[in-house]
């Protein structure tokens, strides 16, 4: 396993290949939008950099680890002599059937394929691959350079062998892989998103503004970042389509989503990556929190 493609080039997507790069893999990150490529390897330079000054890699480390990063436009480019493709794109059910659809076509029957998907039934996926023995789940943790866990995902089909190959992957990056079964959310984000959806529903309810809850969950729980904070970093239309998933495959209320989430994903709000959800980020640091409409 040396030749590595991530497909997307968001913030998951560039995380990933930065990883696969550092330890020594030659990665191909493929996404259709040229400027998010070339945003991409920025924001991968940068974060290389910060490590470099934080004296985690040496500048040469670091150099030879951009050197590793081809950027691709063309899909077939990019797959056809991948030992692995992680796909990192969005989190929308139609786009990744579509997309590992087309992969199955392009790759050998060996080829491994990944997705990185929240919360997407790795069988539903593989079933529009040519060979679903191969397909698993490799859900990251943002931020991808820096969080441990990998979390592992076998669909009813997926062999043995995959589950091998990919777990002994996930730790000569570093990381910890751990293990779980093809259920709406995995294991991270059934018992996450609940706990976000919850703090919407305080926030809702006139029990505390947005300040105060994350206060609480951080002093109180431990955590190092309250639930609207958090929302806001993965992006307030990934949480929501993460409800969705969940709400729609268990069919139970406890994962209906709120609808403030809701009414601040159709206006825009997305979060950090918009410059605005439950906190004002327009000059690119977390400010105070904005009024929103219940």
């Amino acid at each position: 396993m040396k030749k590595i493609t991530v497909i997307g080039a968001g913030t998951m997507g560039n995380g990933i290949a930065h990883v696969f790069a550092i330890n020594g893999f030659d990665v191909m990150l493929f996404d259709i939008d040229e400027k998010a490529l070339a945003k991409s390897i920025i924001n991968i330079e940068k974060n290389i950099n910060r490590q470099i000054s934080k004296e985690l890699l040496t500048a040469d480390a670091g150099r030879s680890s951009l050197e590793r990063i081809q950027l691709v436009t063309n899909l077939e480019q990019a797959v056809i002599s991948a030992d692995i493709v992680i796909e990192a794109a969005t989190e929308n059910e139609s786009l990744k059937l579509k997309i590992f659809s087309s992969l199955s076509t392009l790759v050998s029957k060996e080829t491994i394929l990944a997705t990185n998907t929240s919360s997407i039934s790795i069988g539903k996926i593989a079933s529009v691959t040519k060979h679903p023995e191969n397909v698993i789940g490799m859900h990251f943790m943002n931020p991808v350079p820096v969080m441990k866990l990998v979390e592992i995902i076998s669909g009813y089909k997926t062999s043995e062998k995959t589950i091998a190959v990919i777990t002994q992957l996930s730790k000569k990056l570093g990381k910890t892989p751990v293990a779980c079964n093809d259920y709406p959310g995995f294991v991270a984000n059934r018992i996450l998103m609940p706990m976000i959806n919850e703090a919407i529903e305080s926030l809702q309810n006139g029990v505390a503004g947005v300040s105060e809850i994350d206060s609480i969950m951080k002093l109180g729980m431990g955590h190092p970042m309250g639930p609207l904070q958090l929302a806001d970093f993965i992006g307030l239309d990934v949480c929501l389509s993460i409800l969705n998933v969940m709400h729609q495959g268990y069919g139970k209320q406890k994962y209906s989503p709120n609808p403030v989430l809701i009414n601040l994903v159709t206006s825009g709000d997305l979060g950090v990556k918009s410059g605005k959800g439950f906190y004002d980020y327009s000059n690119g640091i977390k400010n105070p929190p904005v009024a929103y409409k219940a």
